[in-house]
């Protein structure tokens, strides 16, 4: 079964939300109304939450992890992807803090306690080290991620285009099942 309880933790699923059944979704994760997880992603909130907003897509084979409390880190990281998010393929997320509307390029690694704002495209392949903090309205690329350029409305407007395609896409394969 690809969407399993963790100890007393369960997933929590949303409205229409749409579970690839290769992808693998256990423990305290939550998911939002219209949102997608596709091939062989992995969202493992065994020792801390997921939190998934509405209309968000989880790319093929992306990785969304959390990090528990110790001595080195009392709280610990949760990680939280808010609205009309898309995550590219292979993105691996780590107990970060993602806000709306934000495209996470294929294959880039979001580290612990990073906070990425809302209307940010990071590229593809960029990595964010721990506790960083991406200002919101900018493209930011590399390794480590930097603050390239402003969005252009047109960049901003793809946050909702993507969104939605991704919600019609999955209406396709609920449709189809």
């Amino acid at each position: 079964m690809n969407i399993r309880p963790f100890e007393t933790m369960k997933p929590q699923l949303g409205q229409r939300v749409f579970v690839d059944p290769t992808a693998l979704v256990v423990g305290q994760v939550e998911i939002g109304d219209d949102s997608s997880i596709w091939p062989m992603a992995v969202l493992r909130g065994d020792v801390h939450a997921i939190s998934i907003g509405a209309r968000s897509s989880i790319q093929d084979g992306a990785v969304c992890h959390v990090t528990h409390a110790s001595h080195y880190n009392p709280d610990g990281h949760s990680l939280v992807i808010g609205d009309d998010v898309t995550v590219g393929h292979k993105a691996m997320l780590h107990g970060c803090k993602i806000h709306n509307e934000v495209l996470i390029g294929m294959g880039s690694v979001v580290m612990d306690d990073v906070i990425i704002h809302s209307n940010v495209v990071l590229g593809a392949n960029s990595v964010v080290p721990p506790g960083r903090e991406l200002e919101g309205g900018f493209l930011w690329v590399g390794s480590p991620a930097r603050k390239i350029r402003a969005l252009t409305e047109e960049e901003v407007a793809f946050f909702k285009y993507s969104a939605d395609n991704y919600v019609k896409l999955k209406d396709r394969y609920l449709a189809s099942a």
